[in-house]
């Protein structure tokens, strides 16, 4: 397999690491990937961590050069029907994801046995606190987008989140139920960018012989 890297930031190096400790072929990486060598994209899975209006830029260019494309960037999600469709129509696979960490991926599970259970006992309030460095663009993550979306699919109501962006912070996520009698707290933290790097590599290597466009935690939960 060989990946090219769509964005060579902070995120973009820790892929590059990731990959050549798998023995997996770093065919390049782009700050501008609509303009990447077509012979080497249509032999190429593109993992794509840039920024939503990079990736809102780009994404016909990725489903139109690239054998397969793996979406860590978030941000766009007003825009999810559109990019789905175009990945479609040109039969490129496509893996998105609003945050690859395996850690995120088992705590999405556990919110939702959780929040399940919390909304037959009744009694009980969500809300969310996500904290992230100072440069990350959108607020809140789409982590805590999509957190509070299983919340509110499964107890109803639209669940309260705080964001907050502060020093170099990687990744915090806290889901909190709260009764009167007790609380109920579920966190993941990130040490470091690598483990949202090795989520995207897995992915990538998911991108052999499928088809069609996926959630990574669909894929991910289900080969448990």
């Amino acid at each position: 397999m060989k990946v090219v890297i769509s964005g060579y930031g902070r995120m973009g190096h820790m892929i590059e690491q990731v990959l050549a400790e798998r023995g997996i072929e770093c065919a390049g990486a782009s700050e501008d990937i609509a303009h990447f060598d077509p012979a080497i994209a249509k032999e190429a899975v593109c993992i794509d961590f840039t920024v939503p209006d990079a990736f809102r830029a780009n994404y016909k260019a990725l489903a139109s050069l690239f054998k397969a494309v793996v979406v860590g960037t978030t941000g766009w999600y007003d825009i999810q029907d559109e990019v789905f469709a175009c990945f479609e129509e040109q039969g490129t696979p496509l893996i998105w994801a609003s945050n690859f960490s395996v850690g995120v991926n088992v705590l999405s599970a556990a919110v939702d046995v959780a929040s399940k259970l919390l909304a037959k006992a009744g009694g009980y309030q969500p809300y969310m606190i996500e904290r992230h460095h100072i440069h990350k663009l959108d607020a809140p993550s789409g982590t805590a987008k999509t957190l509070a979306a299983i919340v509110d699919g499964n107890m109803g109501g639209k669940t309260e989140i705080q964001a907050i962006r502060a020093g170099e912070i990687p990744g915090i996520h806290t889901v909190v139920f709260e009764g009167k009698a007790d609380r109920i707290t579920l966190e993941h933290e990130a040490f470091s960018r690598r483990g949202f790097a090795e989520g995207a590599v897995t992915a990538a290597l998911m991108t052999e012989g499928l088809c069609g466009v996926h959630e990574f935690k669909e894929l991910f939960l289900r080969d448990l």
